[in-house]
């Protein structure tokens, strides 16, 4: 940290610099360990997928195979129109999370500042976050249709209520994680508080603010796909009831491993972009 004209400036170590030789062994081994992580879970996945069919010996005419759903996603003559559908579902439900995604984090972050600088609205934020929070979003939808209609801002309002208090909760502890010696020099040079929130704070808060990302990526798909089914018609949400309400398992199966593997890809890409931001700010060892 420097001080420039009685005002303050951070600089966290290793910014505006490029990645040391180490730093970037360091992040190649976290990305690869990332990569070999999603590989495995996968894996995991597919190995209890095949293995709870056959445990509870589900019928063949509702549980599908792996071999099965690549099939029906590859080895049928309709499987390219298939794949054109759902990619074209997929865009929706990936645009309807993405509007969900950025009102959820965006609110989180401008509460979470808000409550870390006047600690007095603390009280008044946080338990009606955790309200929101565990209500059943079943329960809210007809009353947020009824206040907000059936478009966009319904879609954005019940993906944001999915993301907002977790992420609320870890960017507060992070924006706290200012040590009372940072506190101090930033004050010493002539800061307010304000100034240690931004200067300080927010640097400080990089780790608790990409784990609030990981845990928005899921959660913003989760609140659209519960937004399409309930309100919009769209999507691979509302996809999914009208397959399954036509008996079309084969068709059930492939949208949601569409859209779970979509979520683990977005997972990953939310850990490679956390690790590359912190390696390059010298945190590192923050995204192992």
């Amino acid at each position: 940290m420097v001080a420039r004209g009685g005002g303050v400036t951070a600089v966290l170590p290793g910014a505006g610099q490029a990645p040391a030789p180490g730093r970037a062994g360091s992040l190649l081994r976290a990305v690869l360990r990332q990569v070999g992580t999603a590989v495995l879970v996968l894996a995991v996945v597919v190995l209890l997928w095949t293995v709870l069919l056959r445990v509870f010996d589900v019928s063949p005419y509702v549980g599908k195979t792996p071999a099965e759903v690549w099939t029906t996603l590859f080895g049928e003559d309709d499987s390219a129109e298939l794949r054109a559908e759902i990619g074209a579902l997929l865009g929706q439900t990936l645009l309807d999370a993405g509007v969900g995604f950025g009102a959820g984090l965006l609110s989180a972050v401008v509460l979470a500042a808000v409550v870390v600088r006047y600690r007095l609205l603390e009280g008044a934020v946080m338990p009606v976050a955790l309200v929101l929070q565990t209500v059943p979003l079943i329960a809210l939808a007809p009353i947020l249709i009824l206040a907000v209609g059936r478009g966009y801002v319904l879609v954005a309002t019940m993906s944001a209520i999915v993301v907002l208090f977790p992420a609320l909760v870890n960017i507060v502890l992070g924006l706290r994680s200012v040590t009372p010696q940072m506190r101090d020099l930033v004050l010493v040079y002539g800061g307010s508080p304000s100034t240690v929130l931004r200067r300080v704070g927010f640097p400080s808060a990089l780790p608790a603010l990409f784990a609030s990302v990981r845990i928005a990526v899921p959660g913003a798909l989760t609140g659209a796909l519960l937004a399409e089914w309930l309100a919009t018609g769209k999507g691979i949400g509302y996809a999914v009831v009208s397959a399954a309400g036509r008996s079309q398992n084969a068709r059930v199966w492939a949208l949601v491993v569409v859209v779970t593997v979509t979520a683990l890809v977005l997972y990953l890409l939310a850990q490679l972009v956390e690790a590359a931001v912190l390696s390059r700010f010298g945190r590192a060892e923050a995204a192992r």
